[in-house]
Protein backbone atom coordinates (compact mmCIF):
# COMPACT_ATOMS: atom_id res chain seq x y z
CA UNK A 1 0.00 0.00 0.00
CA UNK A 2 1.38 3.41 -1.06
CA UNK A 3 1.93 5.70 1.91
CA UNK A 4 -0.46 8.68 2.06
CA UNK A 5 2.40 11.20 1.64
CA UNK A 6 3.64 9.49 -1.54
CA UNK A 7 0.08 9.33 -2.88
CA UNK A 8 -0.11 13.13 -2.48
CA UNK A 9 3.18 13.60 -4.34
CA UNK A 10 1.99 11.31 -7.16
CA UNK A 11 -1.25 13.25 -7.44
CA UNK A 12 0.63 16.55 -7.62
CA UNK A 13 2.91 15.09 -10.28
CA UNK A 14 -0.07 13.94 -12.35
CA UNK A 15 -1.75 17.33 -11.98
CA UNK A 16 1.47 19.07 -13.01
CA UNK A 17 1.79 16.85 -16.08
CA UNK A 18 -1.84 17.51 -17.01
CA UNK A 19 -1.28 21.26 -16.65
CA UNK A 20 1.87 21.13 -18.80
CA UNK A 21 0.11 19.03 -21.44
CA UNK A 22 -2.86 21.45 -21.42
CA UNK A 23 -0.50 24.37 -22.01
CA UNK A 24 1.24 22.51 -24.82
CA UNK A 25 -2.08 21.58 -26.41
CA UNK A 26 -3.28 25.18 -26.18
CA UNK A 27 -0.04 26.35 -27.82
CA UNK A 28 -0.44 23.84 -30.64
CA UNK A 29 -4.08 24.82 -31.13
CA UNK A 30 -3.09 28.52 -31.21
CA UNK A 31 -0.42 27.76 -33.82
CA UNK A 32 -2.95 25.85 -35.89
CA UNK A 33 -5.54 28.62 -35.54
CA UNK A 34 -3.07 31.37 -36.46
CA UNK A 35 -1.72 29.23 -39.31
CA UNK A 36 -5.20 28.79 -40.72
CA UNK A 37 -5.85 32.51 -40.36
CA UNK A 38 -2.59 33.37 -42.14
CA UNK A 39 -3.40 30.91 -44.91
CA UNK A 40 -6.88 32.38 -45.26
CA UNK A 41 -5.50 35.93 -45.35
CA UNK A 42 -2.87 34.95 -47.91
CA UNK A 43 -5.56 33.31 -50.04
CA UNK A 44 -7.75 36.43 -49.76
CA UNK A 45 -4.85 38.71 -50.74
CA UNK A 46 -3.97 36.48 -53.69
CA UNK A 47 -7.61 36.46 -54.80
CA UNK A 48 -7.78 40.26 -54.46
CA UNK A 49 -4.62 40.65 -56.53
CA UNK A 50 -6.09 38.46 -59.28
CA UNK A 51 -9.19 40.64 -59.28
CA UNK A 52 -6.96 43.73 -59.54
CA UNK A 53 -5.19 42.19 -62.52
CA UNK A 54 -8.63 41.58 -63.99
CA UNK A 55 -9.34 45.30 -63.62
CA UNK A 56 -6.07 45.91 -65.45
CA UNK A 57 -7.22 43.71 -68.32
CA UNK A 58 -10.54 45.57 -68.45
CA UNK A 59 -8.63 48.87 -68.62
CA UNK A 60 -6.57 47.65 -71.56
CA UNK A 61 -9.77 46.58 -73.32
CA UNK A 62 -11.32 49.99 -72.67
CA UNK A 63 -8.27 51.74 -74.13
CA UNK A 64 -8.59 49.63 -77.26
CA UNK A 65 -12.29 50.48 -77.51
CA UNK A 66 -11.52 54.18 -77.23
CA UNK A 67 -8.93 53.89 -80.00
CA UNK A 68 -11.25 51.88 -82.23
CA UNK A 69 -14.11 54.37 -81.86
CA UNK A 70 -11.95 57.17 -83.30
CA UNK A 71 -8.32 56.33 -84.13
CA UNK A 72 -7.33 59.97 -84.50
CA UNK A 73 -8.85 61.37 -81.34
CA UNK A 74 -9.54 60.53 -77.70
CA UNK A 75 -12.35 62.44 -76.03
CA UNK A 76 -14.18 62.14 -72.72
CA UNK A 77 -17.30 60.84 -74.46
CA UNK A 78 -18.84 58.09 -72.36
CA UNK A 79 -17.70 59.70 -69.11
CA UNK A 80 -14.79 57.29 -68.73
CA UNK A 81 -12.06 59.77 -67.76
CA UNK A 82 -11.51 59.59 -64.01
CA UNK A 83 -14.85 57.94 -63.28
CA UNK A 84 -14.82 55.13 -60.72
CA UNK A 85 -16.54 51.94 -61.88
CA UNK A 86 -17.51 49.44 -59.18
CA UNK A 87 -17.81 45.72 -59.92
CA UNK A 88 -19.20 43.35 -57.25
CA UNK A 89 -17.33 40.10 -56.70
CA UNK A 90 -17.81 37.27 -54.25
CA UNK A 91 -17.23 38.58 -50.71
CA UNK A 92 -16.17 42.00 -51.95
CA UNK A 93 -15.95 44.54 -54.75
CA UNK A 94 -13.58 46.07 -57.30
CA UNK A 95 -13.38 49.84 -57.80
CA UNK A 96 -11.45 50.84 -60.95
CA UNK A 97 -10.74 54.31 -62.27
CA UNK A 98 -9.13 54.83 -65.71
CA UNK A 99 -7.93 58.34 -66.51
CA UNK A 100 -6.01 60.26 -69.13
CA UNK A 101 -2.35 60.23 -68.13
CA UNK A 102 -1.35 63.28 -70.18
CA UNK A 103 -3.24 66.06 -68.40
CA UNK A 104 -0.07 66.91 -66.56
CA UNK A 105 3.41 68.36 -66.93
CA UNK A 106 6.00 65.69 -67.70
CA UNK A 107 8.72 66.31 -65.11
CA UNK A 108 11.29 64.51 -67.25
CA UNK A 109 10.84 67.06 -70.03
CA UNK A 110 13.09 69.58 -68.24
CA UNK A 111 15.98 67.67 -69.83
CA UNK A 112 16.73 66.24 -73.25
CA UNK A 113 19.01 63.49 -74.48
CA UNK A 114 19.11 59.74 -73.95
CA UNK A 115 21.32 56.72 -73.28
CA UNK A 116 21.87 57.96 -69.70
CA UNK A 117 23.14 61.33 -70.93
CA UNK A 118 20.76 64.15 -70.15
CA UNK A 119 21.13 67.91 -70.30
CA UNK A 120 18.86 70.84 -69.52
CA UNK A 121 16.11 71.64 -72.04
CA UNK A 122 15.28 75.38 -72.04
CA UNK A 123 11.75 74.91 -73.43
CA UNK A 124 10.94 72.36 -70.73
CA UNK A 125 12.24 74.69 -68.03
CA UNK A 126 10.17 77.57 -69.42
CA UNK A 127 7.01 75.48 -69.36
CA UNK A 128 7.71 74.19 -65.86
CA UNK A 129 8.26 77.70 -64.53
CA UNK A 130 5.00 78.78 -66.18
CA UNK A 131 3.16 75.89 -64.48
CA UNK A 132 4.67 76.68 -61.09
CA UNK A 133 3.70 80.32 -61.38
CA UNK A 134 0.20 79.29 -62.43
CA UNK A 135 0.03 77.34 -59.16
CA UNK A 136 0.93 80.39 -57.11
CA UNK A 137 4.71 80.15 -56.75
CA UNK A 138 6.74 83.33 -57.14
CA UNK A 139 9.10 83.64 -60.10
CA UNK A 140 12.13 83.10 -57.83
CA UNK A 141 10.56 80.03 -56.20
CA UNK A 142 9.61 78.64 -59.61
CA UNK A 143 13.12 79.15 -61.02
CA UNK A 144 14.68 77.53 -57.95
CA UNK A 145 12.41 74.47 -58.15
CA UNK A 146 12.96 74.13 -61.90
CA UNK A 147 16.76 74.39 -61.65
CA UNK A 148 16.82 71.91 -58.74
CA UNK A 149 14.79 69.41 -60.77
CA UNK A 150 17.04 69.78 -63.82
CA UNK A 151 20.18 69.31 -61.70
CA UNK A 152 18.66 66.20 -60.12
CA UNK A 153 18.07 64.56 -63.51
CA UNK A 154 20.92 65.82 -65.70
CA UNK A 155 24.13 63.83 -66.12
CA UNK A 156 26.66 66.52 -65.26
CA UNK A 157 27.76 68.11 -62.00
CA UNK A 158 27.50 71.66 -63.30
CA UNK A 159 25.05 73.45 -61.02
CA UNK A 160 22.34 75.61 -62.55
CA UNK A 161 22.16 79.14 -61.15
CA UNK A 162 19.54 78.23 -58.51
CA UNK A 163 19.98 74.47 -58.50
CA UNK A 164 21.88 71.89 -56.44
CA UNK A 165 24.24 69.09 -57.42
CA UNK A 166 25.84 66.23 -55.44
CA UNK A 167 27.89 68.50 -53.19
CA UNK A 168 24.76 70.03 -51.66
CA UNK A 169 23.04 66.67 -51.11
CA UNK A 170 26.14 64.96 -49.65
CA UNK A 171 26.22 67.18 -46.56
CA UNK A 172 25.07 65.80 -43.23
CA UNK A 173 24.89 62.33 -41.71
CA UNK A 174 22.42 60.96 -44.25
CA UNK A 175 23.97 62.45 -47.36
CA UNK A 176 23.05 61.17 -50.79
CA UNK A 177 23.58 62.02 -54.45
CA UNK A 178 21.46 63.29 -57.30
CA UNK A 179 19.80 60.64 -59.48
CA UNK A 180 21.45 61.53 -62.79
CA UNK A 181 18.59 59.83 -64.63
CA UNK A 182 14.88 60.23 -65.37
CA UNK A 183 12.30 60.15 -62.61
CA UNK A 184 10.42 56.87 -62.43
CA UNK A 185 7.86 58.13 -59.91
CA UNK A 186 6.50 61.58 -59.14
CA UNK A 187 7.13 60.91 -55.44
CA UNK A 188 10.89 61.14 -56.11
CA UNK A 189 10.42 64.91 -56.07
CA UNK A 190 10.40 64.74 -52.27
CA UNK A 191 14.11 63.89 -52.30
CA UNK A 192 14.97 67.08 -54.22
CA UNK A 193 16.03 70.28 -52.50
CA UNK A 194 13.15 72.70 -52.06
CA UNK A 195 10.34 70.20 -52.62
CA UNK A 196 8.76 70.34 -49.18
CA UNK A 197 5.57 68.52 -48.25
CA UNK A 198 3.57 71.69 -48.94
CA UNK A 199 5.22 72.23 -52.32
CA UNK A 200 4.69 68.60 -53.29
CA UNK A 201 1.01 68.64 -52.26
CA UNK A 202 0.39 71.71 -54.41
CA UNK A 203 2.22 70.26 -57.40
CA UNK A 204 1.10 66.64 -57.30
CA UNK A 205 -2.26 66.92 -59.16
CA UNK A 206 -0.60 68.66 -62.10
CA UNK A 207 2.65 66.76 -62.69
CA UNK A 208 3.66 63.26 -63.80
CA UNK A 209 6.82 61.31 -64.55
CA UNK A 210 6.34 59.82 -68.01
CA UNK A 211 9.00 57.39 -69.34
CA UNK A 212 10.19 59.89 -71.96
CA UNK A 213 11.93 63.26 -72.18
CA UNK A 214 9.38 64.50 -74.73
CA UNK A 215 7.59 67.72 -73.93
CA UNK A 216 4.31 66.94 -72.19
CA UNK A 217 2.05 65.28 -74.84
CA UNK A 218 -1.15 66.92 -73.59
CA UNK A 219 -4.43 65.71 -75.10
CA UNK A 220 -6.50 68.88 -75.05
CA UNK A 221 -9.68 66.92 -75.81
CA UNK A 222 -9.77 65.43 -72.31
CA UNK A 223 -8.78 68.47 -70.25
CA UNK A 224 -11.15 69.54 -67.51
CA UNK A 225 -11.55 73.02 -66.07
CA UNK A 226 -9.42 72.07 -63.07
CA UNK A 227 -6.60 71.49 -65.58
CA UNK A 228 -6.45 75.21 -66.41
CA UNK A 229 -2.86 75.33 -65.10
CA UNK A 230 -1.86 72.90 -67.89
CA UNK A 231 -3.27 75.24 -70.56
CA UNK A 232 -1.35 78.10 -68.94
CA UNK A 233 1.78 75.94 -69.07
CA UNK A 234 1.25 75.25 -72.78
CA UNK A 235 1.03 78.98 -73.47
CA UNK A 236 4.08 79.72 -71.28
CA UNK A 237 1.95 81.71 -68.86
CA UNK A 238 0.35 84.04 -71.41
CA UNK A 239 -3.15 83.24 -70.07
CA UNK A 240 -4.51 83.76 -66.59
CA UNK A 241 -6.60 81.14 -64.81
CA UNK A 242 -9.97 82.53 -65.92
CA UNK A 243 -8.88 82.74 -69.57
CA UNK A 244 -7.55 79.17 -69.51
CA UNK A 245 -10.80 77.89 -68.02
CA UNK A 246 -12.81 79.67 -70.71
CA UNK A 247 -10.73 78.02 -73.43
CA UNK A 248 -11.46 74.58 -71.98
CA UNK A 249 -15.15 75.38 -71.45
CA UNK A 250 -15.46 76.57 -75.08
CA UNK A 251 -14.18 73.28 -76.49
CA UNK A 252 -16.60 71.73 -79.01
CA UNK A 253 -18.90 69.09 -77.53
CA UNK A 254 -17.17 66.35 -79.53
CA UNK A 255 -13.68 67.79 -79.01
CA UNK A 256 -11.29 69.60 -81.31
CA UNK A 257 -10.67 67.84 -84.60
CA UNK A 258 -7.65 69.93 -85.54
CA UNK A 259 -4.78 71.12 -83.35
CA UNK A 260 -4.85 74.49 -85.13
CA UNK A 261 -8.45 74.93 -83.95
CA UNK A 262 -7.20 74.71 -80.39
CA UNK A 263 -4.46 77.27 -80.89
CA UNK A 264 -6.83 79.66 -82.66
CA UNK A 265 -9.67 79.25 -80.15
CA UNK A 266 -11.12 82.57 -78.84
CA UNK A 267 -8.92 84.00 -76.11
CA UNK A 268 -6.09 81.56 -76.81
CA UNK A 269 -2.43 82.62 -76.96
CA UNK A 270 0.38 80.76 -78.71
CA UNK A 271 3.81 80.13 -77.16
CA UNK A 272 6.84 82.07 -78.28
CA UNK A 273 8.50 78.99 -79.81
CA UNK A 274 6.89 77.34 -82.83
CA UNK A 275 8.50 74.07 -81.73
CA UNK A 276 6.09 73.91 -78.77
CA UNK A 277 2.98 73.91 -80.94
CA UNK A 278 3.40 70.27 -81.89
CA UNK A 279 3.29 68.91 -78.36
CA UNK A 280 -0.48 69.40 -78.19
CA UNK A 281 -2.30 66.18 -79.09
CA UNK A 282 -5.86 65.17 -79.96
CA UNK A 283 -5.51 61.58 -78.75
CA UNK A 284 -4.21 60.15 -75.52
CA UNK A 285 -0.97 58.19 -75.50
CA UNK A 286 -0.66 57.47 -71.77
CA UNK A 287 -3.41 56.21 -69.47
CA UNK A 288 -3.45 55.65 -65.72
CA UNK A 289 -5.40 53.08 -63.74
CA UNK A 290 -6.19 53.14 -60.04
CA UNK A 291 -7.90 50.01 -58.74
CA UNK A 292 -8.99 49.14 -55.21
CA UNK A 293 -10.15 45.62 -54.36
CA UNK A 294 -11.72 44.27 -51.19
CA UNK A 295 -12.18 40.51 -50.81
CA UNK A 296 -13.13 39.37 -47.34
CA UNK A 297 -10.52 40.74 -44.94
CA UNK A 298 -8.05 41.60 -47.74
CA UNK A 299 -7.61 45.01 -49.31
CA UNK A 300 -5.39 45.55 -52.36
CA UNK A 301 -4.52 48.74 -54.27
CA UNK A 302 -3.06 48.67 -57.78
CA UNK A 303 -1.74 51.61 -59.81
CA UNK A 304 -0.73 51.16 -63.45
CA UNK A 305 0.50 53.19 -66.41
CA UNK A 306 -0.37 52.16 -69.97
CA UNK A 307 0.82 53.37 -73.35
CA UNK A 308 -1.09 53.31 -76.63
CA UNK A 309 0.90 54.84 -79.46
CA UNK A 310 -1.70 54.13 -82.13
CA UNK A 311 0.49 51.74 -84.10
CA UNK A 312 0.36 48.74 -81.76
CA UNK A 313 -1.93 47.38 -79.02
CA UNK A 314 -1.99 49.12 -75.66
CA UNK A 315 0.70 47.88 -73.31
CA UNK A 316 1.51 48.03 -69.63
CA UNK A 317 4.48 50.27 -68.77
CA UNK A 318 4.44 50.18 -64.99
CA UNK A 319 2.55 48.54 -62.16
CA UNK A 320 2.74 49.07 -58.43
CA UNK A 321 0.80 47.45 -55.61
CA UNK A 322 0.07 50.70 -53.83
CA UNK A 323 -1.57 54.05 -54.49
CA UNK A 324 0.35 56.72 -56.33
CA UNK A 325 1.81 59.17 -53.83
Amino acid sequence: MIPRRQRGIALLTVLLLVAVMAVLVMGVLDDIRFGLRRANNAQSVAQAQWHALGAEALALAQIERLAASDPGRTTSAGDWNGRAFVFPVESGAISARLSDGTACFNLNSVVEGGADTFMLRPDGITQYVALLQALGFSEHEARTLADSLADWIDSDQQRESLGHEDEAYARGRDGYRTAGTLLAETSELRAIHGYTAEVYARLRPHVCALPTVDLSPVNVNTLREEDAAIVRMLTEGKLDDAQARRVIAARPADGWRDVDKFWTAPGMAVPSSDGLLGQVKLRTRYFRLHAEVEVGPAQVVLSALFEHDGSSPARLLARRWSAEE
